[in-house]
């Protein structure tokens, strides 16, 4: 399938657009992500397939929190007292 399309100006950026009828046959909807390279002064957009997010468990995202408390009793004497200089209260 070939698309002619014209660039134009919005804002500071240049736009082109692209026909719905292209957006179907790559199963791409607005506001997805294209990959755009140059290859021998030709332009190729490949759509970006977004790498999902790892889930994290509550034992994954709680893990260390002990050592954390522990060293924050240990600490607990640096963080008392009057301010020194010109620290902010």
């Amino acid at each position: 399938m070939s698309v002619t399309s014209k660039i134009r100006r919005q804002g500071g950026a240049a736009v082109i657009t692209l026909p719905p009828t292209l957006l179907k046959l790559l199963h791409l909807e607005v506001g997805a992500q294209l990959e755009l390279n140059v290859v021998d002064g030709e332009l190729i957009a490949r759509p970006v397939t977004p790498t999902p997010r790892k889930r994290f468990s509550l034992a994954e995202l709680l893990e260390g929190s002990e050592e954390m408390s522990e060293l924050n009793t240990l600490t607990a004497s640096a963080r008392e007292g009057d301010p020194v200089g010109r620290e902010l209260g």
